[in-house]
């Protein structure tokens, strides 16, 4: 049992900080700017789950793939998969339903630290 978990938390430790190595190798070494790189990832979780692969990397580490913004991906996309099954309508908010939980932390944390600090541009 605890062998298990030991397995089960390096597997979501390499798969996630894989995901976020990639993440900052592009910031340090292109000049592709961190709001398309956030995009991109996006994007690619989006496409992977709706080429169905996306949903073996889930199984294989957990929260390893689902805590990275292509694991929100994931979820938009899985969301309106699963209500395409239902209607055109869960279709279109099926993808906002999914991911609810992670976009209300994301707003009220976000508003929460824009409150607390001053934010300043990043020095080129």
């Amino acid at each position: 049992m605890i062998i298990e978990l030991i397995i089960m938390l390096i597997k979501a430790f390499v798969v996630g900080g894989g995901i976020c190595t990639i993440a900052q190798l592009l910031i340090n070494y292109t000049k592709i700017t961190s709001g398309k790189i956030l995009v991109y990832f996006l994007l690619s979780g989006v496409i992977l789950q709706a080429l169905g692969l996306y949903q073996y990397l889930v199984d294989f580490a957990g929260a390893g793939a689902t805590v990275p913004i292509s694991g929100f991906g994931y979820l938009l996309a899985d969301g309106a998969m699963k209500g395409a099954k239902i209607s055109l309508f869960n279709a279109i908010t099926g993808g906002v339903s999914a991911a609810s939980m992670g976009i209300t932390a994301a707003i009220v944390f976000g508003y929460i630290f824009a409150v607390l600090f001053k934010s300043k541009s990043k020095k080129n």
